[in-house]
């Protein structure tokens, strides 16, 4: 009995350890699963079944390679992704991938505010859409602003719980396992038009160019936050923080994927064995929920989409913030306050601001998701093309430059991504 007693106390201390550790990775991980991200999810799930549900397996080991390169790279330089293409690029390329990343992702922040507001309008029916918009968008702004880094941090690993709501709708409901797991591992493409749109919408929201940003960024803060405040003192690594890095990837990239398993099964098993295959947005999934999943999974979906908004609006702003902040030579950092660095917080005012702005000048949602789809898709081979090479530099990363397989999968994805990125274009206008 004491073995057993003594077992179980390691066993949860080591847990424990394990949870501590977690930081950028995970918070990244996570805040791919935007509202936005959601709805390409659920609209996958309503209109093909379980047709692409192999592509939450096959992203992730892509999606965390590249990951791993950006926090590696932030390890190593002491620096966020941005500052590393400046010194190494010409900064034409760095100011264009600057300006598409604030397009991309404010045009994210708007229909992530939007479809926020729509959400909590299933659970308040008498809530006014301009009020919730506003409210929740100023909401963000005050939460990244004013509260010190350290309690940020903890917050957003907090709203991180928000993403197992659709894992439990997933338990909850009656689904085909056998299915899942086959569709699940097997590839299977049709070559039409709406479902090539359709793939690239999910490698896009699935491995974007904010999420390099703001993990390289975030890596940077832990370091400082340890009291290595001056880049020389950040300079270098060693391979107990490379695993631990590692493992903090691997494992947000896992949930986030994980998570985006659930919403197309869930969405395969009652929205589409039911005929409703048009799903426009993710508070339209949560909502066809109720006939065939009941109200508890639609309070599930719609606090998901809440929690997951929450964390998502505050990093797509924090990572423009940091990209042109690093670009034009700008204090920048959470860790600092407002008057120590008024442009970096001024990026993200006008980033969540004019977001906010969007939902009432006439943009249709949906097309905000898809202009930001193509701004994304335009430089995310782009940016991946950048990290690959730093990271596999001898120059700059020394013992911990990419092995021949990192570097073979991370030519995969900026060559996937390109071809994909391409391939939409030319369907758009077809």
């Amino acid at each position: 009995m004491e073995k057993e007693k003594e077992f179980l106390l390691k066993e949860i201390k080591a847990s424990e350890d394990y949870l501590r550790k977690l930081g950028p990775g995970i918070i990244t991980g996570a805040s791919d699963d935007d509202p936005s991200g959601i709805a390409t999810y659920s609209q996958t799930g309503a209109q093909y079944g379980t047709g692409l549900l192999w592509m939450a397996a096959w992203t992730f080991p892509l999606m965390a390679m590249i990951q791993e390169m950006c926090a590696r790279i932030a390890l190593v330089t002491g620096q966020g992704l941005a500052a590393n293409i400046k010194t190494t690029y010409s900064r034409k390329v760095l100011y264009v991938c600057t300006l598409l990343l604030f397009i991309a992702n404010t045009l994210n922040i708007g229909a992530d505010l939007g479809a926020m507001a729509k959400a909590l309008q299933l659970l308040y029916p008498t809530g006014s859409f301009v009020f919730l918009v506003i409210f929740i968008g100023l909401l963000s702004l005050f939460l990244e602003i004013i509260i010190p880094y350290k309690e940020y941090a903890k917050y957003l690993k907090w709203l991180v719980i928000s993403l197992f709501s659709y894992v439990a709708t997933g338990l909850i409901i009656h689904m085909d396992w056998v299915n899942l797991f086959y569709n699940g591992i097997i590839p299977h493409i049709e070559f039409t038009k709406t479902q090539l749109l359709l793939i690239t919408a999910i490698l896009g929201t699935t491995i974007s160019p904010y999420l390099f940003f703001w993990q390289t960024s975030q890596e940077v803060e832990v370091q400082i936050s340890e009291g290595k405040i001056t880049p020389e003192s950040r300079l270098g690594t060693n391979k107990n923080e490379i695993k631990e890095m590692r493992q903090d990837v691997w494992t947000g990239m896992f949930l986030s994927n994980l998570v985006m398993f659930f919403i197309i099964a869930v969405c395969a098993n009652t929205l589409y064995m039911n005929g409703i295959t048009d799903i426009q947005t993710a508070s339209d999934a949560a909502r066809a929920l109720t006939p065939f999943a009941g109200k508890f999974a639609t309070l599930l979906f719609a606090l998901g989409i809440v929690g997951t908004g929450l964390l998502a609006v505050p990093v797509l702003a924090g990572s423009t913030a940091y990209a042109i902040s690093e670009s034009m030579n700008w204090n920048e950092g959470l860790y600092r306050k407002l008057k120590e660095a008024r442009a970096f917080y001024g990026v993200i005012i006008v980033s969540i601001v004019v977001g906010i702005l969007i939902n009432f000048v006439g943009i249709d949602p949906i097309k905000a998701l898809i202009y930001s789809a193509i701004a994304n898709g335009i430089i995310a081979p782009v940016i991946i093309i950048c990290i690959v090479h730093i990271s596999s530099s001898q120059k700059i990363m020394g013992e911990f430059k990419n092995k021949k397989t990192t570097n073979l999968v991370g030519w995969i994805v900026a060559g996937l991504m390109s071809v994909t990125a391409i391939a939409t274009i030319v369907a758009m206008f077809i």
